[in-house]
């Protein structure tokens, strides 16, 4: 298992929280320190099931100063996520294959039957 993880987000702290309850020791990637690749992102969103845009968070500054109101492909929203990772939603969790965006964080439950 592996967190996308930030250290200043509740929502991140809390999701870590029930997995290491569950005696889980995920791969914790703090992706604010080491951003993830802009394959890897590809990789992320096709996992969540999800276009780039749904994976974006619209209240960061860098989003409402650069990207508000503009209509990008998905690969420009990829290449946004990759040079700008604050903009990636928090926290993603991935098992097996798959991932799920932990918000509410008691959706990690559903990877750690």
């Amino acid at each position: 298992m592996k967190i996308y993880h930030n250290t200043r987000c509740s929502k991140s702290r809390c999701t870590l929280d029930i997995i290491q309850d569950h005696h889980v020791a995920p791969e914790i990637v703090e992706y604010l320190k080491n951003p993830p690749s802009r394959s890897e992102i590809v990789e992320l969103v096709r996992m969540l099931g999800m276009k780039p845009i749904d994976v974006i968070r619209k209240n960061e500054s860098i989003y409402k100063e650069k990207f508000k109101g503009q209509n990008l492909t998905d690969d420009q929203w990829i290449d946004a996520m990759a040079e700008y990772p604050v903009l990636i939603e928090r926290p993603i969790v991935v098992k097996d294959g798959k991932a799920i965006i932990a918000r509410p964080a008691e959706r990690v439950l559903e990877f750690l039957k």
